[in-house]
């Protein structure tokens, strides 16, 4: 890998007005410049497309696209950007959330100097009017198949990975999209992902974030683990027991 190999950065966008800037914005300020960003609008209704169109007139690297029709799940429009991807790499970064602005760099870097094809890394929880920091989540120092049908600890808005890895892979429109797609990605490609052990996003949470809906989570958990990776009965249970017990510790600190 050198250091001016594309990156493809993914943003599903459905009326994020307040907050589409600040994610665009931290994209603009990275210190790693061999970027496209690729925002897909899932028919946004105040006015998101307006302000994603302004950057776009000013960045020809920020690019836009639109779904046919509202699909109230970002794994669509993620699709849509991953099928329109020229980069060699790709991340994600949600219309709602935060990169630092060395996020691109340092895990470039960490990717070439280990050779990776798979990374992730810590970040921070802060709220929804970005008042206040929530907490700093720190994530195991690497993720295989195994580990993370127990306890999924890489966010989607830190990951960058190799765009070969995905081909043919898609993410589903299911509660914890992002968990499946992980999964499916280290089942058939059989590999590991490292985590750069630094801070490099704020994910912004809300009350009616989905993230937050903890019982529909883990009903979402459990058809991953039964019906798409049709994990015995008795070891699906262990692994919703541990990955339970996780979040609890996780969300009471």
């Amino acid at each position: 890998m050198t250091m001016n190999e594309l990156i493809s950065i993914i943003t599903p966008c459905c009326n994020s007005y307040l907050y589409i800037s600040d994610a665009i914005n931290s994209v603009l300020s990275q210190t790693y410049t061999e970027w496209e960003l690729i925002i897909i609008d899932d028919c946004s209704t105040d006015g998101s497309d307006k302000i994603i169109k302004a950057y776009c007139n000013k960045d020809l690297r920020i690019k836009y696209f639109k779904t046919e029709k509202i699909s109230g799940s970002p794994a669509i429009p993620r699709n849509i950007g991953i099928e329109n991807a020229k980069g060699k790499y790709i991340a994600f970064l949600d219309s709602d959330d935060i990169w630092f602005h060395s996020k691109l760099q340092e895990q470039i870097e960490f990717m070439n100097f280990h050779n990776y094809s798979f990374i992730y890394s810590n970040y921070k929880k802060i709220s929804v009017n970005a008042k206040r920091n929530y907490f700093t989540i720190k994530t195991k120092a690497k993720s295989n198949y195994w580990d993370i049908l127990k306890s999924c600890e890489i966010s989607c808005l830190t990951v960058i990975i190799k765009k070969e890895l995905i081909d043919n892979i898609h993410f589903r429109t299911i509660l914890k999209e992002d968990y499946a797609f992980w999964l499916e990605i280290m089942r058939l490609r059989g590999i590991t992902a490292y985590n750069t052990g630094k801070i490099h996003a704020l994910y912004r949470e809300s009350k009616r974030s989905r993230s937050s809906n903890k019982m529909k989570m883990i009903r979402g958990q459990w058809l991953i683990l039964r019906k798409i990776e049709k994990i015995h009965f008795l070891i699906a249970i262990y692994c919703l027991i541990i990955y339970g017990l996780k979040g609890f510790l996780k969300y009471v600190k």
